[in-house]
């Protein structure tokens, strides 16, 4: 039997399922991952799914770059294939869940509008084939555009998250979306050319073919990884398999110990999103007592830039 608690983690990728990108096999593999997590959130049958992700400067630009921000509102920008349109989210528990959050001394923002991108919808749209009907309170984590916030930092937010939830009432489903070693094209405003400066920023959106060309360079990454070519740097299976195994086991002083800037050295660019993780089964031990592993599944896959992992525990 299930409790009221349990987590959900995934990574995501730009390129998820481009079979021209991978071994043969590989997207039915990855497709069977999903679907026996969709098998667990079903079986579980939330009232509530709280979940952290980060973004990719389409939500959140350095005009004001928040660590952490909660949604009470939200809807999804569409790229990368996934659809755009509003998530389902219940505005006095996401301001329930703020207050909590601060008077526990973490001083989240908050958005009434938040847009989230592929980093928080693709793990259901994998799964479901849609996010709209689903009851989610997003939680953005700055996990791309340093500097980023402490790995402790991310602890505490997911343990005053989990004392909220198990005090609310709700049958929760704890999730997050990100990592695990890649290092994909990510732009860096310091040293940047006066265009780019100016999207980072916020002052100029993305054009449409600003988009496409970025897709196109990101395709022609994902090509040249995989033959052991290109600028980003190789996955680090090695990395990924310790940070699933501190995950397993709770470690969270580990986890307290790790820094942004360390993290993108071993594991990429992209490295980081692993904070989202964090937080996520840190609230989930907050609200459960500690939690078991149900599942636990990880291929590295270089023409994806991904060290791709599907994870879920009960509490």
């Amino acid at each position: 039997m299930i409790g009221n608690f349990a987590l959900v983690c995934a990574s995501h990728t730009p390129l998820l399922m481009r079979d021209q990108l991978a071994e043969p096999g590989t997207s039915d593999a990855v497709r069977a991952s999903f679907a026996q997590l969709a098998a667990f959130v079903d079986d579980f049958a939330p009232d509530q799914i709280i979940q952290f992700s980060p973004d990719h400067f389409h939500g959140f630009h350095y005009d004001v770059m928040p660590s952490f921000c909660v949604g009470a509102g939200a809807r999804s920008y569409g790229d990368w294939g996934t659809a755009q349109g509003p998530l389902n989210v219940d505005e006095g528990y996401a301001l329930a869940l703020l207050d909590a959050v601060r008077d526990a001394d973490i001083d989240a923002a908050v958005s009434f509008d938040m847009i989230v991108d592929h980093g928080f919808v693709q793990i259901w749209e994998t799964m479901f084939g849609t996010f709209a009907h689903l009851p989610i309170v997003p939680i953005f984590v700055n996990a791309i555009a340093f500097p980023l916030p402490a790995y402790r930092r991310a602890r505490l937010l997911g343990e005053a998250i989990g004392r909220f939830a198990k005090q609310s009432g709700r049958r929760v489903l704890f999730a997050a979306s990100g990592g695990l070693s890649h290092d994909p094209i990510v732009p860096v405003i310091r040293g940047a050319e006066p265009a780019l400066r100016e999207r980072l920023i916020g002052r100029t959106p993305t054009s449409a073919q600003a988009q496409a060309a970025r897709e196109v360079a990101v395709h022609a990454a994902g090509a040249a990884a995989m033959v052991g070519e290109g600028a980003v740097r190789p996955l680090n299976p090695d990395w990924d398999h310790a940070f699933l195994a501190l995950l397993a086991a709770q470690d969270w002083a580990a986890f307290d110990a790790m820094t942004a800037h360390g993290v993108d050295q071993v594991a990429g660019a992209g490295g980081n999103e692993v904070l989202a993780w964090i937080a996520a089964a840190a609230a989930t031990a907050a609200a459960g007592g500690g939690y078991d592993v149900v599942q636990s599944d990880y291929r590295a896959i270089p023409g994806w830039i991904a060290g791709m992992s599907v994870f879920s525990a009960r509490a």
